[in-house]
């Protein structure tokens, strides 16, 4: 019998285990030196044998009931909305932390009636936290307001589409620009139908949304400003310097002459978590006014890459100066990969509709003028390769 089907064979003779609820922490060494074959048949009878003594480890299931017991309690405290408030929420996460945090032997460092205490606990204790149990603290966080539980939780990869949260949708209805943000940098998993309701938060702004908006512009500022104070900075090492110097033109170019609402987009745009197709279908459903509005933020990013050819991305700055915007300003190919997915939904309305002509005069120059200096670079870039490859064989 091949091995595949033999694999098959002795997966159907037992019945299949549910997925658990609860992440465990499995000591493999330990469960495996304590299995033994099921039977005493001859050695050629089966390719796979059947095993027993498996057994979960007393630290998986001390954390399965705790979590077990903390979802119940979440779950029966929603059913009275009224028993539900900041402090009393905030002290069962606190009380589910500090349990899990002694029966782990871990040290969150911070007194349990700090306001960081339960942030800080998700950063070490997020291991301990299964998908029923986050999707349950972000609710609660959601209808509270608890902002920054919900900013850990998304950072330490515990918010997304497998919580039965509609996250990014409450977000948008309170406004909330720095999360969505957030949510489109570090959320891999999000459907065209959340990425839609962001893109049209940012490019039809209300009048409530703008206060959250400047407060992402007011980031990239003060970033761009730390990153210029280091470049400017005598005595520092030349591969920061050098460093902070591309930094400071990268960041300078995402906040000069865009609005806060163009700020937030940069986000959208500069990831690198979401699928060509998921942001193809979200721009296919954005309307006129929207469009418009995204073609001109296309436009202005073109011009200053023209104007600043020398910009371009800055993997290593997050680790060497702690400027995190950086990884969310959008390069030269995703700008151009972004317009030409609005060219290929749209194309008809842009050519069809006179309020555009203007724009499509423009982006033909710049695109045109992109394309000659690609021509130019050729022949260098053939050059270099040939002098490369010389070196290398001698």
């Amino acid at each position: 019998m091949p091995l595949l089907a033999a694999i098959a064979a002795a997966a159907e003779a037992g019945a299949p285990a549910p997925a658990p609820k609860h992440p465990l922490i499995l000591n493999a060494d330990a469960a495996v030196r304590a299995l033994a074959p099921e039977s005493d048949s001859p050695a050629n009878a089966s390719l796979v044998k059947r095993v027993s003594g498996w057994s979960l480890s007393t630290l998986d299931t001390d954390l399965a009931t705790l979590a077990s017991d903390f979802c119940k309690t979440l779950t029966r405290k929603f059913k009275n909305s009224r028993s539900l408030n900041r402090d009393g929420f905030l002290g069962l996460l606190s009380s589910f932390f500090q349990k899990c945090a002694e029966r782990v032997g871990l040290h969150v460092n911070v007194d349990p009636s700090d306001p960081n205490f339960v942030p800080k606990s998700i950063e070490k204790l997020g291991f301990v936290i299964g998908r029923e149990a986050a999707g349950l603290i972000l609710q609660g966080c959601l209808v509270l307001e608890i902002w920054e539980v919900i900013e850990t939780l998304i950072l330490q990869k515990l918010a997304g589409n497998l919580n039965s949260v509609n996250l990014v949708e409450k977000l948008v209805e309170k406004n909330q620009s720095e999360l969505l943000c957030l949510c489109v940098r570090e959320i891999s998993d999000l459907k065209s139908s959340e990425l839609v309701l962001i893109l049209k938060f940012y490019l039809s702004p209300s009048n409530g949304s703008l206060t959250s908006m400047i407060s992402v512009k007011k980031k990239l500022e003060k970033e761009a400003l730390f990153a210029i104070e280091k470049a400017t900075h005598k005595g520092l090492d030349e591969k920061v310097t050098t460093l902070a110097r591309e930094a400071s033109i990268l960041l300078t170019m995402a906040h000069d002459r865009f609005s806060s609402p163009e700020v937030c987009l940069h986000y959208v745009f500069g990831s690198s978590n979401l699928d060509d197709l998921v942001l193809s279908s979200a721009i296919s459903r954005l309307d006129g006014s929207e469009v418009l509005a995204l073609v001109r933020y296309f436009i202005k990013w073109l011009e200053k890459y023209q104007r600043f050819p020398e910009a371009g991305p800055c993997p290593s700055v997050m680790q060497v100066l702690g400027l995190s915007v950086c990884d969310s300003v959008p390069s030269l190919e995703a700008v151009v990969k972004g317009l030409g997915l609005v060219l290929d939904e749209h194309f008809s309305y842009l050519v069809l509709n006179s309020e555009f002509h203007e724009e499509m005069r423009v982006m033909e120059r710049l695109v045109n003028s992109f394309a000659s200096e690609a021509e130019l670079c050729l022949p260098v870039n053939e050059i270099i390769k040939h002098l490369q490859l010389e070196a290398r064989l001698h």
